[in-house]
């Protein structure tokens, strides 16, 4: 008789549970973005209430351009360091040690973040912001590794592809959801209760780490590979790096070239459309803004499973910076209505998002591929937390103006673009590079399985390999 762990409703039920690991901490990542009213407006507004506030002036947390904009870059930075350290952490303790201790930061950090909401106008508020936002940092990031890790183990040759779409789709609809309730709730209840209902979201993450951590012990155990993958982890090795070959090097850089553009616009949009789009309300710029996203929620799962279909990864990697070029060209220049952009942005997003990151496993043997996940994702936070800091000093540090101006919106999607154009030049040079070595990226489904097949195969090292030929020979003779 089968056991349940055999059967398809059970992984599916831990898809459902694993889903909800970072349902909340995605939703409560741009809460900041959608109230970024809130937290640059003054610190006290006459004859104004939460209910009732002017047009030109917003009671808020009194921040700068620069400090809001910091907030994620701390983020960003935190991730960068942490999601390598993880990748060490998790093959030594094992999934559900990481499952419990990255989901406990993200209610940490985001229950740290709703405190300092407390300490408007003392010296406290921003300390303790922060400190919230990198401890968020340091969580988030990493359970998003154990997440895909638990998703690969049980889908594994079994709607992977599905898999992976579903639980990406579902991200976002916490992204989603924040863009379209979160300043409905703050107008009604404050800002303070608002962060702290994110933090609750955070803790039904922690409810479904313990739930997931359950059925994958469970589930392990009933088909009898708890004991066999303890054997088959290994530790991964500090000089793995240098076995990482050019093709890898130049997809990090297009991924982070890309995301470059992405999450720092994110940040400042809704304030951006307030600004230069004078007939958008707080309500209205947080739904455009978050169009990014609904185009990535409603796209994700199918685009993963056409392009695990189609191949041509290094095409529409290209293809995905090409088509981003002119967005932020009319962001800057034209007055456009800004939801064609969003929208515009949302869709090339999806594909990079499917085509980009599962490359990496194409272009380095499988026995680096945590490390090269680790390091890709370490990277890409590092560009977005300096494009932060960079937006941020674009924008300017004083917290006085009502608008900021044009100008400096302009530049700031200037610098968008000169990262898409990046992204373009690195793409490009990664298909040139493809090309000449085989043209893996590019090679359709089934070829491209075959070479996964053969990075399965590759050793680690010359060493290696040639030890394990020595014992062949000693064997035979």
């Amino acid at each position: 008789m089968a056991q349940p762990a055999e059967k398809a409703y059970y992984r599916f039920l831990v898809l459902f549970f694993n889903c909800l690991l970072t349902f909340g901490s995605y939703f409560c990542f741009d809460i900041p973005s959608v109230l970024q009213d809130q937290f640059q407006g003054n610190l006290t507004c006459p004859n104004a209430t939460a209910i009732n506030r002017t047009v030109d002036c917003v009671e808020g947390l009194g921040m700068s351009p620069q400090q809001y904009n910091l907030l994620y870059a701390i983020y960003a930075w935190t991730n960068a360091v942490v999601v390598i350290l993880a990748g060490f952490l998790i093959d030594k303790l094992g999934n559900r040690f990481g499952v419990f201790l990255f989901s406990f930061l993200c209610v940490l950090g985001s229950s740290l973040f709703a405190l300092g909401s407390h300490f408007r106008g003392t010296p406290y508020l921003l300390p303790l912001m922060l400190t919230g936002r990198l401890l968020f940092g340091s969580g988030n990031g990493s359970l998003t590794i154990v997440q895909n890790r638990i998703t690969a183990f049980w889908f594994k040759g079994k709607e992977l592809a599905l898999a992976f779409g579903v639980t990406l789709a579902f991200s976002r609809l916490g992204s989603v959801l924040n863009f379209f309730f979160t300043e409905k709730f703050e107008d009604k209840y404050g800002m303070q209760w608002t962060l702290w209902g994110g933090a609750l979201l955070c803790v039904l993450g922690f409810v479904a780490a313990v739930v997931v951590s359950a059925l994958d012990k469970i589930g392990m155990r009933q088909l009898g590979l708890d004991r066999a993958i303890a054997e088959d982890s290994r530790k991964v090795r500090v000089q793995d790096v240098k076995l990482l070959s050019l093709r890898y090097w130049l997809l990090v850089l297009t991924i982070m070239f890309f995301y470059n553009g992405i999450f720092p616009f994110i940040a400042d949009a809704s304030k951006f459309i307030q600004d230069k789009y004078s007939d958008y309300s707080q309500k209205e710029a947080a739904y455009v803004a978050g169009a990014v996203y609904d185009s990535s929620l409603v796209l994700s799962a199918s685009v993963g499973i056409l392009i695990d279909y189609v191949g041509l990864r290094g095409v529409f990697a290209l293809a995905c910076a090409v088509f981003t070029l002119p967005v932020f060209g009319l962001l800057a220049f034209t007055f456009v209505p800004p939801l064609v952009s969003t929208i515009w942005l949302g869709v090339t997003y999806s594909f990079a998002a499917a085509s980009m990151w599962p490359s990496i496993p194409l272009v380095v043997p499988q026995p680096t591929l945590g490390t090269a996940m680790g390091l890709a994702t370490s990277i890409q936070m590092v560009g977005i937390g300096v494009s932060n800091l960079i937006v941020g000093q674009i924008l300017g540090t004083k917290s006085s103006e009502a608008k900021i101006p044009l100008w400096r919106w302009q530049r700031m999607m200037i610098f968008m673009l000169a990262n898409t154009v990046c992204c373009i030049v690195a793409s490009v040079l990664l298909n040139i590079v493809d090309r000449s070595q085989g043209g893996t990226l590019n090679k359709t489904t089934k070829r491209s399985r075959l070479a996964e097949e053969d990075a399965e195969r590759e050793p680690l090292t010359r060493t290696q390999e040639e030890e394990e030929q020595n014992q062949t020979n000693s064997i035979n003779s």
